[in-house]
């Protein structure tokens, strides 16, 4: 490898270098310790300071240095793992650098011009692969020593290293760890004592940062059932942060690919660079924070202060800046933050460069002032350029024009506090499909009515056109802890839909994608899935009891809702849970606006919610679990199995507690679960079990548990709601309330937000990350105890082979996905499927897999008869291989009778295994997880299964003859390197003579029965067994240069055959067959074996 040259002295280094080579210019060097006679103490001095130090040396035992003869200076210019690379760079330097040096009159210039050529080489190669690099020079030495210490396969990608501390029990190993696209390694050399580790990503249970006395400060690693700790790092934070990234992303890639392609920055495995996961992970807490669509990332962000609105003060905080959106947090503690659209910024100016101050004008007269704005000049322009606005002159009139409004309207503002009008922003008047929300058709207000009830809600409504009026309404108004105050108090009727629209995000994206909802309608109208055939079904069990859906009007606004998501999201489709939030949704909101909520709730708010494994409503009850430790130690203390609470509260989170609260409490926690998220839901989860602390301390069992929680969820009304008797639910199938304290639902939320309100959203999804590897891998692990179950049955291998063979499988599956997106094994992959179809192999996976396991070593990678091994176990022939069916080969192979072992060779021989095109393609590939379940043809599956009968011997048809040549030659080539392989060759020649004898007296006794048939001359006969038998008992070279692999019409001639039963009969006879294939194989070995292997025979 090429060095960027740098200067070094010499006076002290050939203690550690021995000198291979020199001539005027160049010297070729040799690190003491490596190579011949490099063993004894000082190699393993050598060897501890080159993994310790930081330097080329660590690891390069080769380099070439330009000295001058007339100095004592010497440059490094090269380096070298092995000597033949570093032999060519010396030789490149001989042919193209030597004979121009002569040329030169001044030693000065002949370093120049060396310099200059080495740097030109190493640019040269940094083109591609190391410009993203921050210190490509660095980068490229890490490299180096990562692909010699490792051995991974070229085209893993390397992200970072750090330098830190690996602790094995209580002893530290200072080496080196580095982080790649789909693996964690770390090395480390002390004084004769190698620590090799190396974990993919998609193997770790938990990965977190930990501290205890030994270790101040961490990060936990479990994989396999072992913890590992690396400590001593420089930036701990940055590396975890790095880690957790990398881990997401493998899971992402590996187990739900679907939502991976939605990220195409990080698309390509062989593109991911350190800065670009940190980008991504700014970007994800950008958009998750501001609830901004899946499509925007964090461009620019400048620390700045914010003039907010009647309060008449600044407050400090970062403005962030994406394709379509400005936005500003607070950073001092006010909890102020502001969202504007891109499209309702009228202009920008700039109204004073002393106070680095820039004023945002948008439409409904109002403006956004920003101060102290380091580089607010270029902020200014990329607003502008963002917006479409143009400083051109034929725009210089009207901005003219809205220059002295903005300045005018900030003038007014700050000398006119009173006059809050100009600050109201108007609504958007959109049509929607649907008329009305469903509360308004079936509910509407009684403007006359002055019941306490109605005069509380009006008092509301009021108070909140207040909030419009100070802070703005609609996009772009100030979001502040008066509002957060306000949403605990509970919505207006009124306002609901319009607050959760603007909440939630989904305003912007109805506001992006006009006619959109419309259309999928009318696409998804008429269609037959099972997501359609499921929501027939449960559209009448979507609240029942409200008026809204008694009636048609109600079920069909529902079921185009659903539908249309289930078209829009094919991966989602429709999953239980959803009918009753979007019912919910339809009363307060219209329809396309209920569909758009719909979209921000699944797809951003609740991500991994609705599907069929349901990961992210898991990943949240883990997250309630550590939350349930923390702040309530008494419980834990009583009830040492949290488990329990995972259950019981599993609907609490899917259906955001409507399920379980009466509707008219419900939608009060709707209120503040699309304000504050996930972070609502938990807070009211655990001011819930505070309350009923007392009484489930003091219950015997969890049935008595649930009792108690269903009880007081009974209890839980809503005294200031103005609904009618008819819509309220908290009397429905009670009669004991009068005997019953109830609770309100005010007073719950306000109670969890004093108590809890200190979570903070960060630290939730946090722990969301941390969580979500366990969840996953603990879902991954039944799978696998479900397919050992299964397979089991059928095998001979015991659990812990089977499940090692499962985890090489698996593997085998995940190495055709790590280098590369369109492998047929990952768009195969779909977890919904039955636990057996899961994870399988195409035929390249396979053979590599297969090859190294199968006992007599008679199949390569790319040989002949592993395509026909792969064609006989692919039973229903759609080109793809399940667990269960590799295990029923390898089994037979290893563990298998004489005769299993001698029928599965047989069969190899017979079609479909030997009659069908070598191609390798897969010819059937059906959608998989998608469109109308046939589930009569699933049953019927299911019932041949059950009734399949035991396939006899009698039952295989006879082997033609150039399918027992190619059966011969087979043997041939389990038996070669055999120690008793000549002995074996002879026994199968003369099988094969015996066999052919046999057919020939049997042909001559039907001849002779059956004189009317043509007969071939006797010559003719005695030549056909002659050649015959010299095809069939002559060793060949190798069975991949046959291609005889398809039977042949003989033409006129009549062929010859055999049963299963005659080769049986014959190869019996012949002990040392018999012997060789009864001998017993150490599948342990095997597997060990291939474990090391695997990722060297990674298929290309």
């Amino acid at each position: 490898m090429w060095l960027n040259p740098e200067e070094i002295l010499l006076k002290n280094a050939f203690k550690l270098w021995l000198t291979e080579k020199d001539n005027e210019y160049f010297v070729l060097q040799r690190r003491r310790g490596y190579g011949e006679g490099g063993g004894g103490l000082t190699g393993l001095l050598v060897g501890t300071l080159d993994t310790v130090l930081d330097s080329t040396s660590k690891v390069a035992p080769f380099r070439i240095l330009h000295h001058r003869p007339d100095s004592q200076v010497y440059w490094s210019i090269a380096c070298g793992v092995t000597k033949e690379e570093i032999v060519q760079h010396w030789d490149w330097l001989q042919q193209n650098i030597m004979r121009t040096l002569s040329v030169f009159d001044s030693s000065d210039d002949i370093t120049s011009f060396v310099q200059g050529k080495i740097r030109g080489l190493i640019a040269e190669e940094g083109k591609s692969s190391m410009v993203l690099e921050e210190d490509p020079e660095k980068f490229r030495e890490a490299l180096l020593r990562f692909e010699k210490w490792f051995e991974l396969p070229p085209q893993e990608k390397l992200v970072t290293y750090y330098s830190c501390s690996y602790w094995r029990g209580k002893v530290p190993c200072q080496g080196w760890l580095y982080l790649s696209t789909n693996f964690l390694s770390f090395y480390s050399y002390l004084l004769g004592s190698e620590v090799k580790l190396v974990i993919s990503w998609d193997e770790i249970w938990k990965l977190e940062k930990t501290a205890n006395v030994i270790l101040t400060e961490s990060i936990h690693v479990l994989a396999h059932g072992e913890d590992h700790y690396f400590s001593m790092l420089m930036h701990l934070n940055e590396t975890f942060v790095i880690m957790e990234q990398l881990a997401d992303y493998s899971i992402k890639r590996l187990f739900d690919k679907e939502a991976f392609k939605k990220e195409p920055a990080l698309s390509d495995p062989m593109q991911i660079t350190k800065r670009g996961l940190e980008a991504h992970a700014k970007s994800a807490q950008f958009r998750t924070f501001f609830r901004l669509p899946n499509e925007e990332n964090l461009l620019e962000a400048h620390e700045s202060f914010l003039w907010v609105p009647f309060c008449h003060f600044n407050t400090l905080g970062k403005i962030c800046l994406s394709e379509n959106y400005l936005c500003f947090a607070s950073q001092d503690g006010s909890q102020c933050h502001i969202i504007i659209p891109m499209r309702e910024v009228v202009n920008v100016e700039k109204p004073d460069s002393s106070s680095k101050a820039l004023t945002v004008c948008v439409r409904g007269k109002r403006a956004v002032r920003f101060s102290e704005v380091r580089d607010y000049q270029r902020l200014a322009n990329s607003i502008r350029s963002r917006c479409g606005i143009s400083p051109s002159p034929q725009h210089s009139a009207s901005s003219g024009v809205i220059r002295g409004e903005c300045q005018s309207l900030i003038n007014h503002f700050e000398d006119n506090p009173e006059d809050v009008t100009l600050m109201v922003g108007q609504k958007d008047s959109s049509k929607a499909v649907s008329t009305e929300a469903l509360m308004t058709v079936f509910h509407p207000q009684d403007v006359e009515n002055l019941d306490p009830k109605m005069l509380k809600e009006k008092m509301k409504e009021q108070s909140w056109n207040i909030h419009f009026s100070e802070y703005g309404r609609g996009t772009s108004m100030f979001f502040t802890r008066k509002t957060r105050d306000l949403i605990v108090r509970g919505v207006p009727e009124a306002l609901r839909g319009e607050l959760w629209m603007l909440f939630s995000g989904a305003v912007n994206d109805m506001a992006t994608h006009p006619g959109y909802y419309t259309e999928v309608v009318e696409q998804s109208l008429g269609t037959s899935t099972l997501a359609t055939d499921e929501i027939e079904r449960d559209l009448h069990r979507s609240l029942p009891e409200h008026p809204a859906f008694q009636s048609d009007t109600g079920i069909s606004a529902l079921r185009r809702v659903l539908t249309a998501y289930a078209y829009r999201n094919p991966k989602i489709g429709y999953c239980q849970a959803m009918n009753i939030l979007t019912s919910v949704l339809l009363l307060y909101a219209k329809e396309e606006e209920a569909f758009w909520l719909l979209v921000a709730v699944c797809e951003r708010m609740l991500p991994d919610y609705f599907n069929r494994r349901i990961i992210g409503a898991l990943v949240d009850q883990a997250v309630f679990e550590d939350l349930i430790r923390e702040n309530l130690p008494q419980l834990v203390e009583h009830m040492t199995d949290l488990s329990f609470f995972s259950s019981v509260s599993l609907s609490w989170f899917l259906t955001l507690f409507i399920s379980v609260l009466p509707i008219e409490s419900a939608v009060n926690v709707v209120d503040c679960f699309f304000y504050d998220g996930i972070k609502a839901i938990l807070q009211l989860g655990l001011a819930v079990l505070d309350y009923n602390m007392d009484a489930l301390i003091s219950c015997h069992d969890d049935a008595e548990a649930v009792t108690i929680l269903s009880k007081f969820f009974d209890s839980v009304t809503n005294k200031d709601s103005p609904l009618p008797s008819t819509v309220q639910q908290a009397s429905v199938g009670h009669n004991d309330n009068s005997s019953r304290l109830n609770v309100d639902i005010s007073e719950l939320i306000r109670e969890a937000y004093e108590k809890y309100g200190n979570i903070r959203s960060e630290e939730v999804e946090s722990s969301r990350k941390r969580n979500k590897l366990y969840v996953i891998q603990t879902l991954e692990d039944t799978t696998k105890q479900n397919v050992i179950r299964v397979v089991s049955q059928e095998v001979k291998f015991s659990a812990s082979n089977l499940d090692e063979l499962y985890n090489l499988f698996k593997r085998q599956h995940f190495l055709s996905c790590y280098w590369t997106m369109q492998s047929p094994a990952l768009l195969h992959h779909d977890p919904s499927l039955a636990y057996l179809e899961q994870y399988q192999l195409g035929f390249q996976q396979f053979s590599v897999l297969f090859s190294l396991l199968e006992p007599w070593g008679f199949c390569t990678t790319k040989s002949t008869l592993s395509l026909w091994v792969f064609r006989l176990i692919d039973e229903n022939q759609d080109g793809l291989v399940n667990f269960k069916e590799f295990c029923w080969a390898i089994d037979t192979l290893c563990c298998g009778s004489f005769t299993n072992k001698l029928k599965f060779l047989f069969k190899l021989h017979l079609p479909p295994a030997f009659d069908l095109p070598e191609d390798g393609v897969i010819r059937k590939s059906p959608e998989r997880g998608r469109g109308k379940v046939d589930l009569q043809a699933y049953l019927k599956q299911w019932q041949n299964e059950i009734l399949k009968k035991e396939e006899t011997i009698k039952d295989l048809p006879r082997i033609n003859q150039n399918q027992f040549i190619q059966f011969s030659k087979t043997l041939y080539n389990i038996f070669q390197g055999d120690p008793e392989e000549e002995t074996l060759y002879r026994a199968v020649a003369h099988v094969t003579s015996l066999l052919l004898r046999m057919e020939e007296v049997g042909r001559r006794l039907q001849e002779t029965s059956s004189p009317t048939e043509p007969t071939k001359p006797s010559g003719a006969s005695a030549a056909e067994e002659e050649s015959s038998a010299e095809d069939a008992s002559s060793p060949p070279e190798s069975s991949d240069t046959t291609s005889s692999n398809n039977s042949q019409d003989a033409g006129t001639e009549v062929d010859w055959s055999f049963s299963f039963e005659q080769v049986l009969a014959s190869l019996l006879n012949e002990p040392v067959i018999v012997r060789f294939f009864e001998r017993p194989c150490d599948i342990q070995h095997k597997l060990a074996q291939a474990r090391v292997a695997q990722l060297k025979l990674k298929v290309n």
